[in-house]
């Protein structure tokens, strides 16, 4: 690639973060305006389909390094989604159905689309996984990209199957079959090693976290798809709507209507349709008269639900004078 990485750099105004620190954390933004600036400089179509076959694996995350050394295509994958969170703001989802696995990647902390080369780049990683530890040369069953068709011949041969344009999503689909190949690169005492350490750190960012700063958290990786709801955050943290808002009133957390406030925990502003009103009528009847946790507190003035409650009600029983 010769001198692309540092033009890169330059052109997404990521200098700072091009130095050789052991660890550099970047923002969603940041990266998506690396992969622009790559796109833009390069005039190799295939870039992003290539790079992940270029990495070392010395030069892997620890949840990649487990993922290599996993027993199966499954576990690696399965392995490979529990820990992402740990390396950046990125979201694997696997879903099995009938004879096919769908594989999704989802960029938390932004509602942009993600670029072209990251998305080849994270289909063409999953797709190097199951090769390098199966020492096969799997395929995939299926491809859907969401862009325009482009260059449908160098995607096709390289992931050796159809490619879908215009789809409505960004997804790559695996064989189950394929999902049961043994790794020939299984390493026990590896896995042994490494999944504590990385069964503790997932613990212990939970264990630091406040139940406000789960919610937080929930919400930031629900607002890439719709807009949340009070149901959805807190069955993602595994509890009711009522649980959720008691213990929310019990840790003294209000969210004031500052701008400010309305951030995720990385700093990055959440856009302000994040806090509209969901769409009651998806919801059954006694769903649609409870509260939207987010996006009613900003208007009840810091207060929780009862007392606002309390103090419109008396609002409404003072007779108006003219």
């Amino acid at each position: 690639m010769g001198s692309i990485p540092r033009r890169c750099f330059a052109k997404a105004d990521c200098r700072s973060r091009s130095g050789r620190r052991a660890k550099a954390w970047w923002t969603t933004g940041q990266l998506f305006a690396l992969w622009r600036a790559l796109q833009e400089l390069t005039d190799d179509p295939a870039i992003g389909l290539k790079m992940p076959s270029r990495v070392p694996l010395e030069q892997h995350h620890p949840a990649s390094i487990a993922a290599q050394h996993a027993r199966t295509f499954r576990d690696a994958l399965q392995r490979l989604a529990r820990y992402k969170i740990l390396c950046c703001a990125e979201e694997m989802r696997l879903v099995e159905e009938k004879k096919e696995c769908r594989l999704e990647f989802n960029w938390i902390l932004t509602r942009e689309l993600a670029p072209p080369l990251l998305i080849d780049a994270a289909f063409a990683s999953s797709l190097e996984l199951g090769r390098r530890g199966t020492r096969q040369p799997l395929r995939a069953l299926r491809v859907e990209l969401a862009r325009n068709e482009d260059h449908r011949e160098i995607h096709e041969a390289h992931y050796g199957c159809p490619v879908k344009f215009k789809a409505r999503r960004n997804a790559i689909f695996f064989h189950t079959t394929d999902l049961d190949l043994p790794f020939v690169t299984y390493n026990a005492e590896l896995l042994a090693m490494l999944s504590p350490q990385l069964d503790r750190e997932l613990a212990r960012r939970k264990a630091e976290q406040t139940l406000a700063a789960q919610v937080k958290w929930v919400l930031v990786r629900l607002l890439g798809g719709h807009q949340p709801e009070i149901l959805a955050v807190a069955k993602e943290l595994g509890m009711s709507c009522r649980t959720l808002q008691r213990r929310i009133t019990e840790e003294g957390t209000k969210l004031p209507p500052t701008r400010q406030r309305r951030t995720s925990r990385t700093g990055q502003a959440l856009p302000a349709s994040a806090f509209a009103p969901a769409r009651r009528n998806r919801l059954p009847p006694r769903l649609r008269r409870s509260q939207f946790f987010f996006p009613r507190l900003p208007r009840m003035g810091g207060h929780d639900a009862g007392e606002w409650k309390a103090a419109h009600r008396s609002r409404k029983a003072t007779p108006s004078r003219r």
